[in-house]
């Protein structure tokens, strides 16, 4: 990852380096000092503060590369900058599961990757030569992905990129019979718009109809979540609870280069078959 890094945290706040431009925003699990000199922290490219950007939104996008792909950064008005480096690690272990899936089924495993964001997960798949439906509700995310796909040199790779609601677009799946061999999932907490999500009343819902188009043997599964509560032994739980098939869960961790441990979230995968 040497487009990304994590210089320091603490105070409730992160400062990471994303390629050439080093971005100040808060995350309250940093709830300890910090390590760096304030001036240290005053060099930052970005600062995030108060629900705005109060220093550096104006600057043009730039790339940063991870592992294999090549992926777009720019300030966003929910924060973000397009890159979740906490996922890095999952997205090297989606391309080892892809490429072991394919070697087992003799073609290229069909994915469905939902809550697909800018597309990170998606061309991890599409790279290690998986057929993959991409799905998120946001329009401007999707163009977001399909440009990381341009970057990537993936463009021409078997992808669907389609803008729906991800319950939606399940339901309609399971009711016209498609199957699909993976699926990497990594829902919000809470969602806008008509049906709005709410992590606690519509996951396991949705993983329901999820093991129905994946079948008793899913060549993988994928969840991670950034929910307070929802750690990898409770993601884990979930995989077994719906899929029937062994699982494993952890942190999404990152290690800052002033030696402090940041928590991010969760993940759980299913085993390689």
């Amino acid at each position: 990852m040497a487009d990304l890094e994590l210089l320091d945290c603490g105070g409730g706040r992160r400062l990471e380096r994303f390629g050439a431009a080093i971005v100040d925003r808060p995350t309250p699990t940093a709830d300890w000092i910090p390590r760096l000199r304030p001036e240290e922290w005053k060099r930052a490219s970005f600062r995030w503060n108060g629900g705005a950007w109060v220093r550096g939104a104006a600057l043009d996008p730039w790339p940063v590369r991870v592992g294999s792909l090549v992926l777009e950064c720019r300030p966003s008005a929910s924060g973000q900058v397009g890159v979740f480096p906490e996922h890095a690690g999952t997205w090297t272990w989606l391309e080892r599961v892809v490429r072991a899936a394919e070697a087992g089924l003799g073609r290229p495993p069909e994915v469905l990757s939902l809550f697909g964001y800018t597309g990170g997960s998606t061309l991890a798949c599409a790279s290690a030569g998986a057929r993959v439906a991409h799905v998120d509700s946001s329009r401007p995310a999707v163009a977001w992905a399909r440009h990381n796909a341009e970057l990537s040199g993936l463009t021409e790779k078997p992808v669907r990129w389609l803008v729906e609601d991800a319950r939606t677009f399940v339901r309609r799946e399971r009711r016209r019979g498609r199957r699909y061999d993976g699926v990497v999932l990594d829902p919000p907490t809470y969602g806008h718009g008509a049906g709005a999500w709410q992590i606690d009343e519509h996951l396991a819902p949705l993983l329901d109809d999820l093991s129905a188009l994946v079948g008793p043997r899913p060549s993988f599964v994928l969840l991670s979540a950034h929910t307070p509560g929802y750690d990898g032994d409770r993601l884990g739980a979930l995989l077994r609870e719906h899929f029937s098939v062994p699982a494993t869960g952890e942190p999404l961790t990152l290690d800052s280069r002033a030696g402090s441990r940041l928590p991010l979230g969760a993940w759980a995968h299913s085993p390689v078959r």
